[in-house]
């Protein structure tokens, strides 16, 4: 009875010829697989794509804070509805490109025009399907607020330009 207990004890797991291959391909050759698939995911991070015409201002577009400060002069004059049309707004609402209404087009602003002046400069603040938030521009709002002035008025609206907000120093 103790020599077919001492022979039990000294058995393994692996009975036949199948587990030890099967037991070889886990502890060796799937690991060896797992490390290269690993140096190759971490080899290929700094790989530009094929055609990048500048891959160092790529990389740094990749790696740049969420955020940015932008400092601007507060004292300098604000322009003009015409002026912020002429330099943001005019490359899509001149030509209708994105399908943004053409500047002068009173049929395609009238239900526009129907929503009101502060639904109209939110829009714009905002963005509104093809276009994004300030038209991609880089105004202050009483500008932007000017130009959606501008651009309604040309297709027969009569909204007044808002004035620039009295300073807190007069």
């Amino acid at each position: 009875m103790s020599a077919h207990h001492n022979e039990e004890a000294h058995t393994g797991p692996i009975k036949n010829p199948k587990q030890l291959l099967t037991a070889v391909l886990y502890a060796f050759i799937v690991p060896i697989f797992g490390i290269i698939a690993l140096v190759l995911f971490v080899t290929s991070g700094n790989k530009t794509s094929p055609g990048a015409a500048n891959p160092e201002r790529a990389i740094a577009e990749r790696i740049q804070k969420v955020g940015q400060v932008v400092i601007r002069d507060a004292n300098r004059p604000l322009k003009t509805g015409e002026e912020v049309f002429n330099a943001q707004c005019a490359a899509c609402h001149a030509t209708g490109a994105a399908g943004a209404p053409k500047a002068g087009d009173t049929a395609a602003w009238a239900s526009r025009i129907s929503t009101g002046f502060d639904a109209l400069v939110q829009s714009a603040l905002k963005g509104k399907n093809a276009m994004s938030p300030q038209g991609g521009g880089n105004f202050s709002d009483i500008e932007i607020a000017r130009a959606v002035a501008y651009l309604a008025n040309g297709a027969g609206a009569k909204f007044e330009a808002p004035a620039p907000a009295a300073s807190a120093a007069n």
